[in-house]
């Protein structure tokens, strides 16, 4: 039996800054309004005309991890791709990642979970290579929200929090089992479901109903009830992340960098006092990026690993939760 551990990190996000009163400019809400509820103060949005998709900022920000990893692209032997919005209602952005970087008819599966999408992502990476399956593997987070969200007063409760971004890492095999990923945690919770959720286009929506449906139909954008999500958010973050230290005999204090996924800073504040943490072992870039969903956690991760944040045999959590619902965490000896 192996554990994996990540050798090479990487993130893209568009250059087009959307602030909060860029905002303001296309529905009734205010920078001070958007601060207080979620501390976000700007994100990126890809422009009208872009190259980029999910697919595409996958690939560059994969680029990035697999040069800093020191392997080559043909050392790479599976995919992972988390997302929530693919280029194609199918096939999904594993198949696409794998001809845009030339790789060997390698496989590659595509992760559905949402804002919990990275860390599913990096638990299935974990089993296979644990397992011996596969020595290397590419796991991706990408998220292109701009072009499906609501931009009215009537979407800014949940236009106002998501902004694009993709992050990708290579995970390896590591024979000193005391090092890499030491425990993976999932869960779900189905009932809740269309408590966040985007209903349409589905089977059940399809082209007949879609040519069909009336101009106000709004099975088209995401729907969110808040004030239930954060509730739930913050007794599940806390419940996962305790069963992740449990497992491997840690306490809170053992926790060097707790990486959070990026819904809401006030859900990372409220973690951050549950469990005594300081400024400096809590890493939060919602403030800049908004929430990108499956690629939030694995860009949080690149940019704290960048900034010097993190090092060699820290105690790193990684945590997240969201539509589903689904939570989870990952362990990580640095």
């Amino acid at each position: 039996m192996y554990n994996s551990k990540i050798i090479g990190l990487g993130k893209y996000v568009p250059e087009n800054v959307v602030t909060n009163d860029d905002l303001s400019k296309m529905m009734d809400t205010n920078d001070a309004w958007i601060q207080e509820r979620t501390g976000i103060q700007e994100r990126r949005w890809i422009e009208n005309g872009s190259e980029d998709t999910s697919a595409i900022m996958g690939a560059k920000a994969s680029e990035i991890a697999i040069e800093r990893s020191g392997i080559n692209k043909e050392d790479i032997d599976f995919i992972v791709f988390a997302t929530m919005t693919p280029d194609y209602y199918f096939p999904g952005c594993g198949v696409q990642i794998q001809e845009l970087l030339g790789l060997n008819n390698v496989g590659a599966i595509d992760i559905r979970n949402q804002c919990s999408g990275f860390v599913y992502a990096v638990s299935v990476a974990d089993q296979f290579i644990k397992t011996g399956m596969y020595k290397n593997i590419l796991v991706v987070g990408a998220e292109y929200h701009s072009n499906g969200l609501d931009k009215t007063t009537r979407g800014r409760g949940v236009t106002v929090i998501f902004g694009d971004g993709a992050g990708a890492c290579i995970m390896s095999r590591e024979e000193d089992t005391t090092k890499g990923v030491l425990s993976t945690h999932l869960h779900s919770e189905g009932k809740y479901a269309e408590k966040l959720i985007v209903e349409s286009p589905s089977i059940r929506h399809w082209v007949p109903q879609i040519l069909e449906s009336e101009e106000e139909d709004l099975s088209y954008f995401p729907y969110m009830d808040g004030t239930f999500v954060f509730k739930h958010a913050v007794v599940r973050f806390s419940e996962v992340i305790m069963e992740g230290l449990m497992k491997n005999g840690m306490q809170k204090d053992d926790i060097d960098m707790l990486i959070p996924h990026q819904a809401n800073l006030r859900i990372a504040q409220f973690i951050q006092k549950k469990f005594g943490l300081g400024d400096d072992q809590v890493f939060n870039n919602i403030m800049k990026y908004g929430n990108t969903t499956a690629a939030s956690v694995i860009i949080a991760l690149t940019e704290a690993w960048e900034e010097g944040k993190i090092k060699e045999g820290d105690n790193v959590v990684l945590a997240a939760f969201g539509s589903g619902f689904t939570w989870g965490s990952a362990i990580i000896k640095w």
